[in-house]
């Protein structure tokens, strides 16, 4: 799977961090245990099967737009039991945010886009942990309840393009921010 990712400010970044490593600290699943240079707080804006480099001029193009404000703010939760659930953080749907989406879609055009990333489908987060029991859930949100003042004011300033298979990131962005 490819996607584009919108990745957040240095700030946010580190505070999406902080929220991951009290997961992990607490004996949870957390995105902290995804240790790779390439994993870093984002939100995704689409995904395919295939994303290739034929897109990333005019996806610079779109990332011309940045930064743009994206406030985090409750949680959310995604799946349900047995198959594992997914804790995130909404991002505050604005309407820079949305033309942006739009943007996006709009270069890649039609495709077999995961139904979840296209307009109009679209839930923007950023997940912090996955494959959570209901327990693990329960406990998660108990880790977390007062741990979001940081978020309201997060911002995104970069775009990449992340090919799963190869495990690479392309910036579309002159300054990407990994962690």
């Amino acid at each position: 799977m490819h996607s584009i990712e919108l990745l957040l400010d240095p700030e946010s970044d580190r505070a999406i961090r902080r929220q991951w490593a009290r997961l992990a600290d607490a004996g949870l699943p957390s995105q902290a245990r995804h240790t790779g240079d390439t994993n870093a707080p984002h939100i995704t804006l689409a995904a395919r099967e295939r994303l290739g480099a034929e897109f990333d001029v005019r996806l610079g193009a779109v990332a011309a737009s940045l930064p743009v404000p994206v406030g985090l703010g409750a949680l959310v939760v995604f799946g349900r039991p047995p198959r594992g659930l997914v804790l995130a953080r909404l991002a505050v749907v604005t309407p820079r945010l949305l033309r942006l989406h739009a943007a996006v879609h709009e270069v890649l055009g039609d495709g077999p886009d995961a139904a979840h990333t296209l307009p109009g489908h679209w839930t923007p987060h950023v997940t912090l942990a996955s494959r959570l029991t209901s327990a693990q859930l329960a406990e998660a949100v108990e880790v977390l309840r007062d741990d979001d003042a940081a978020l309201a004011a997060a911002g995104a300033t970069a775009l990449r393009r992340w090919d799963s298979t190869a495990r690479t990131v392309t910036p579309l962005t002159p300054a990407v921010q990994t962690g």
